[in-house]
């Protein structure tokens, strides 16, 4: 795992969407496609909206959700409102090319089913996705894999249905497709997330995010989410 150090959140994001571009700009010289799946969260939304500015081979990108919320469309808690928000309104990218997770079916079970059967289809069989972007919680959670949920032992299964969390189920990633990644991208801000990174950093399989493989992984901190660790590490990355 790599770890860099930046000064806010808007100097991670700028990070972020950098890396993001470069590796779509690799994927596509690759294998013809960039397939890239988003979490939610106040920085990847800057991230977004950074990357138009960026040089992204986007007739090729595809976009798909880590998780969401089991909202009605345009509610506000759902990640997609803000997802479409972000980069339709500032990206040339075309709304067939976000795939959404189908959580207003009324059979939500069959709708995962569903959702991975979408993402064989754009990222092969079993899918493989280019780069996921990962939020850490105070929680320690990442997606929505939270402490406690049965979502955690899922093996056999790329998309799976949680139980109530903060008020909502939630649709979600899980363990295995996200240890597929080609390349797992984390963006790490906020001083409510400063006690979870140093367990993140290493591999803390206490907490969920902890369990997301390391080998293939950027985490993008800001300073105050980094206040925890420890003095030669933080002299090392800053």
């Amino acid at each position: 795992m790599r770890l860099e150090v930046y000064s806010d959140a808007d100097a991670v994001a700028q990070k972020a969407a950098a890396f993001v571009a470069a590796e779509a700009r690799a994927a596509v010289s690759a294998h013809g496609s960039f397939v890239m799946a988003v979490s939610g969260g106040h920085t990847p939304w800057l991230m977004l909206r950074a990357l138009a500015d960026e040089d992204v081979p986007w007739d090729e990108v595809r976009v798909v959700q880590v998780d969401e919320r089991v909202a009605p469309a345009g509610d506000p808690d759902r990640n997609l409102t803000h997802l479409l928000e972000s980069l339709l309104e500032h990206a040339p990218l075309h709304a067939e090319q976000i795939h959404a997770m189908p959580v207003e079916s009324s059979n939500l079970e069959a709708a995962c089913a569903e959702y991975a059967l979408t993402l064989r289809a754009i990222a092969g069989s079993p899918p493989v996705l280019d780069l996921v972007h990962l939020g850490l919680g105070p929680d320690g959670h990442t997606a929505s894999l939270v402490p406690g949920d049965a979502v955690l032992e899922i093996k056999d299964a790329d998309v799976a249905l949680t139980g109530l969390y903060q008020g909502r189920r939630r649709m979600t990633l899980t363990y295995p497709i996200l240890n597929r990644a080609r390349q797992v991208l984390w963006l790490v801000t906020g001083s409510e997330k400063a006690a979870m990174l140093p367990r993140l950093r290493v591999g803390d399989a206490q907490i969920p995010a902890g369990r997301v493989r390391a080998d293939r992984a950027l985490v993008l901190a800001d300073r105050t989410a980094a206040g925890r660790l420890d003095s030669d590490l933080k002299a090392e990355v800053a």
